[in-house]
């Protein structure tokens, strides 16, 4: 089982991708996703220039060494562009060895532990009663657990919020909330902290009231507090019994979660941005949060994501892995087969990627009872159509920046 191709694949069917798709002699087929949002071709070049000649002929059946040699040979470690790039390794290397075993992937990591994975959409409004439609048009879908975000009074532009209020998500009208936009330069918005903790208690207030106690309810800081801001957020919560408040504050400091779990027991989840169990370690050993959040495609695959978990699941720590459309269908099958074998699963993210996205993929996970469930084909269960991805090219895009109102440049 051979490596004869590695092949890096950019296309653009309504956001851009990175796919690596590694062939075997004998003509066996993985993909791996190594897509990093407003940063997609430092990873493509790094795939298709330092890592796919390093590939060729190497013994696609023997992953852990295929991931140390990547890891440790290369000297300089860590990072996103590094990590996502042996993620797309890796993962497409376990899609060869399922399809040759002729089984689905989660059946190679130990079989299903639960029916399905539950997870959770991204409802948004730019005022409340927006929110509460968005909210309707989710569980008219079928989802059970929603992370709820709202626009911030005498703000033009906040994180999470969809720009259109158009029908069915996914579909034609509403595409729910893709932050990259395509330009030359990142857009830049205001950010007012004072005005997101005085409104966030009375949006989660007024959704209680409408939908009840037993709808589950998230909601994404995405980095912006202060420790003690994050605290007080934290406790202001408290009476609406989020299942997460997620990003409360940059957490490359991981003893600041030490002041945020001192004032506050709402249930904390972090880590979209960490790529190896190294960054987790204080976090966890700590108990310092209760989900890890680093996806398939930017923490070294599932071979990276299985330590992260096996080391988080000795705390009661469970899984939350980040899973909105800048992870490609790839990426969130692999999540998924992950999901449905280990037994600290919390939750998943599930962002209903377009359908232009979807028909390049073609991914057989299956969406029902609010949860997803991988395919029973070997392998990932990727159908991925080169032809068809051609006709979309890479255009540029990048995330937005962030501003204080007196011109500081803020975490986004």
């Amino acid at each position: 089982m051979r490596i004869d191709r590695a092949d890096v694949i950019v296309t653009s069917p309504g956001r851009n991708f990175v796919t690596l798709k590694i062939t075997t002699g004998d003509g066996v087929v993985g993909y791996g996703d190594a897509t990093l949002n407003g940063r997609e071709l430092s990873v493509a070049s790094y795939l298709r220039d330092h890592v796919a000649p390093l590939l060729i002929g190497r013994d696609a059946h023997r992953i852990e060494d295929t991931w140390q040699y990547l890891y440790r040979g290369g000297y300089w470690r860590r990072g996103p562009v590094t990590m996502a790039a042996i993620a797309a390794v890796d993962t497409a290397l376990w899609d060869i060895k399922a399809k040759v075993a002729g089984l689905p992937l989660y059946q190679l990591l130990g079989g299903a532990s639960r029916d399905r994975c539950l997870v959770y959409g991204h409802a948004s409004g730019r005022g409340i009663p927006e929110l509460s439609d968005s909210i309707r048009e989710h569980l008219d879908l079928g989802f059970r657990a929603i992370r709820v975000q709202t626009g911030v009074p005498g703000l033009d532009s906040v994180y999470g919020v969809a720009t259109s209020s158009a029908a069915s998500v996914g579909g034609s009208g509403r595409y729910d909330y893709e932050p990259a936009r395509r330009a030359a330069l990142p857009a830049e918005e205001t950010w007012d902290t004072r005005a997101y903790l005085r409104h966030v208690p009375s949006v989660f207030e007024a959704v209680r009231h409408e939908f009840g106690p037993e709808l589950i309810l998230l909601h994404d800081a995405h980095h912006r507090l202060t420790p003690i801001q994050a605290a007080r957020l934290g406790k202001s919560l408290e009476p609406y019994d989020l299942f997460w408040l997620e990003d409360v504050t940059p957490a490359e400091n991981p003893e600041s979660l030490r002041l945020v779990r001192q004032h506050t027991t709402t249930p904390l989840a972090i880590g979209e941005v960490f790529n190896t169990v190294w960054d987790y370690q204080t976090l966890i050993r700590e108990q310092l949060i209760d989900y890890v959040r680093s996806p398939v495609t930017h923490a070294g695959g599932i071979t990276g994501v299985r330590r992260i978990l096996d080391y988080a699941a000795m705390y009661q720590v469970k899984s939350g892995m980040h899973g909105p459309t800048d992870v490609s269908p790839v990426g969130l099958a692999a999540a998924v087969h992950i999901g449905l074998a280990v037994h600290n699963f919390g939750i998943q993210e599930y962002m209903v990627h377009s359908a232009e996205t979807t028909a390049v993929f073609g991914p057989t996970f299956t969406f029902a009872d609010g949860g997803l469930r991988p395919g029973e084909e070997p392998g990932l269960g990727i159908h991925f159509d080169e032809e068809l991805a051609a006709k979309y090219p890479y255009e540029p895009a990048y995330l937005p920046t962030n501003r204080l109102r007196d011109g500081t440049v803020h975490d986004w």
